[in-house]
């Protein structure tokens, strides 16, 4: 499921820690969301320690093992998506292992051999103006028409030993946006989301490349083996989506 074989000697210093880390604003998820979370007890069976965190159980590792500046900026999340955004970095750098969406459900494939590679693996996403859509992002490579797209990465699911230098300068980015303004930031994908880890791997891609060092990340091929972002769920038709909420439509009816 990924493009190159063994970690080097470097590479195995960096091993991501057999642990799963997901993340609901709520003590308690919903019922639809909560059978998400619970897809994934299997892997236990294979030695996989999963964490869920919550809004106060995250502000805490925050607040524990990092600096008060990293407290605010988390503080400014005003949406759920956005601190879940922000909390993965911030676990992904200390503690590193594997980080999934709570509204992923598990299908089934072997993630230990994403555990070994010793490299931040990261699922490329292209999406295509013209239609208005996701695309193949081999299809879309393989296009010689000219069709305009976008092309980024996702922050879920990332796949990181501690310390990676992209995930350390995608909390910074993120960190630093958030302290900016005092105003309350919708545009999620680019402070906290896929924009901003996007822009922290192209700068450190760039700079590997002008000293000449080998990557330190790869993309995941075949990542729906693994598991799918499941529709529909009760969240997603309220405020509770991020999408429904950088429009304004903030109604947040339970049942």
């Amino acid at each position: 499921m990924t493009e190159s074989g063994s970690p080097s000697q470097a590479e195995s210093r960096s091993i991501a820690p057999r642990v799963l880390v997901q993340f609901w604003d709520e003590a308690e998820a919903p019922r639809d969301v909560q059978q998400c979370l619970e897809s994934w007890a299997a892997i236990e069976a294979v030695g996989f320690e999963r964490m869920l965190f919550d809004d106060a159980s995250a502000r805490h590792f925050i607040r524990d093992r990092f600096s008060s500046r990293h407290v605010r900026a988390f503080d400014r999340c005003d949406h759920p998506a956005m601190r879940a955004d922000y909390f993965r970095l911030c676990f992904m750098l200390r503690v590193g292992g594997l980080y999934v969406d709570a509204d992923d459900e598990y299908q089934g494939a072997d993630i230990d051999p994403l555990m070994r590679t010793g490299r931040l693996l990261l699922q490329a996403l292209c999406f295509d103006i013209s239609s208005n859509s996701m695309i193949d992002v081999a299809e879309a490579l393989a296009d010689r028409t000219g069709a305009q797209r976008i092309f980024y990465v996702n922050n879920n699911p990332l796949v990181a030993g501690p310390g990676h230098p992209v995930i350390a300068r995608a909390l910074e980015r993120s960190t630093t946006l958030l302290l900016a303004t005092r105003q309350t930031a919708r545009d999620i994908q680019s402070v906290t989301g896929p924009g901003n880890l996007t822009a922290s791997l192209a700068a450190h891609a760039v700079e590997l490349e002008a000293d000449g060092a080998a990557r330190d990340f790869e993309f995941l091929m075949g990542w729906e083996t693994v598991a799918v972002s499941k529709w529909p769920l009760d969240y997603r038709g309220d405020g509770r989506n991020w999408r429904n909420w950088i429009r304004g439509e903030e109604k947040r009816d339970r049942p």
